[in-house]
């Protein structure tokens, strides 16, 4: 598959590292490809500047909004597992909603980004699940539910709430008992255990003052996963059917690759985004942009819903305070690229560096 000789895309990856590394001051960097299913880890620096323990496979990053991936994938199985339809509106699980606008979004809605407007983050009072509801039951949308694509983590926290819900048991464990030992990742966590924390690395603010993530409400829903490279390139093989998984999850997988909504080159899945492959790296960077992230922009609903394809680059960013993170695959290639930091560089950069090594596998 691969046009390169080992040897000769080891440089090219330890090239983008270091110069991805040295520009914005990234203490450690953990890539991870796979071509074919046979994947091949390259770790930088360090986990710790205090301690200067090296990034190995093992190391434990927040991925930030990657964790987003899980979510969806677990509603997918919810529904796989007849427990949920995400043609159903939030409601019939969170009967709390029922009258609210709520009743006029689906879980479709939720886990693309097109409820109907509600902001980035929850504002700073809402503190506590009381609290909460009552943010929601008191919601008003901005646009028609399907209307307009508005990034945020309290919708796709209500999906992952949901979820949860629709399957008998909280978030945290649904992710750690179910869908994480299932995929084979037997290193990916909520809640770290307490002999993990040694391989937890530090994350850095953009002043490079040593910082951690801390869980706001719906948090673990959202952003709140700790994993590996080694654990997350599995779960890019698997979702590119390369790994021994039941068919339930196969299926689950499968339908997060379901294209709901067309924004410019941009197809929104469940949480996943996905273009035509080949793409160019300007409509990747387009599609990733603050743009993107921080601005109501109007969709085209796919009606019927595009089946999934694998002439597809799918990929999600995913940061934290101190963390940065992007996943990238193309199924028609089996290839695909996990990049972890310790530290919340641009996304720009982040797509550069991936699409830079991911052509020079190219056949």
């Amino acid at each position: 598959m691969a046009n390169a000789e080992p040897r000769n895309i080891d440089a090219v990856v330890q090239d983008a590292a270091h110069s991805v590394m040295s520009h914005y001051n990234v203490a450690g960097l953990a890539i991870a490809i796979t071509v074919d299913g046979k994947p091949r880890f390259y770790n930088y620096g360090v986990a710790s500047r205090e301690t200067q323990q090296p990034v190995n496979n093992g190391t434990l990053f927040e991925i930030g909004s990657v964790s987003k991936t899980f979510t969806a994938t677990l509603a997918t199985y919810a529904q796989a597992s007849g427990k949920l339809l995400l043609t159903d509106r939030p409601s019939a699980y969170v009967p709390e909603l029922k009258g609210s606008p709520f009743d006029n979004v689906t879980l479709i809605n939720l886990a693309t980004h097109t409820a109907g407007g509600f902001p980035l983050q929850f504002p700073d009072d809402i503190r506590n699940a009381t609290q909460m509801m009552a943010y929601f039951k008191a919601w008003q949308p901005t646009f028609a539910p399907g209307t307009y694509r508005t990034y945020a983590n309290p919708s796709v926290g209500m999906l992952g709430m949901t979820a949860a819900k629709s399957m008998g048991m909280p978030f945290d464990q649904a992710l750690e008992h179910r869908l994480f030992p299932e995929l084979g990742m037997p290193n990916s966590f909520i809640t770290l255990p307490a002999n993990k924390l040694a391989a937890y690395a530090q994350g850095y603010d953009k002043n490079d003052k040593p910082v951690r993530l801390s869980l706001g409400v719906l948090g673990a829903e959202a952003y709140g996963v700790k994993t590996t490279s080694k654990d997350l390139i599995r779960f890019v093989e698997a979702n590119m059917g390369l790994t021994d998984t039941s068919p339930l999850l196969k299926r689950a997988m499968a339908d997060t690759h379901t294209g709901y909504f067309q924004l410019r080159a941009m197809t929104q899945d469940l949480i996943w985004e996905q273009y035509r492959y080949p793409v160019s790296l300007d409509a990747l960077l387009e599609g990733n942009s603050n743009k993107m992230a921080y601005e109501s922009n109007a969709v085209t609903a796919l009606n019927p819903p595009l089946p999934p394809q694998q002439s597809v680059w799918i990929n999600k960013t995913g940061s934290t305070n101190g963390f940065g993170a992007y996943v990238a695959f193309v199924p028609a290639k089996k290839l695909g690229i996990v990049m972890l930091a310790n530290k919340n560089f641009p996304n720009e950069a982040r797509v550069r560096l991936a699409y830079r090594i991911l052509t020079e596998l190219q056949p």
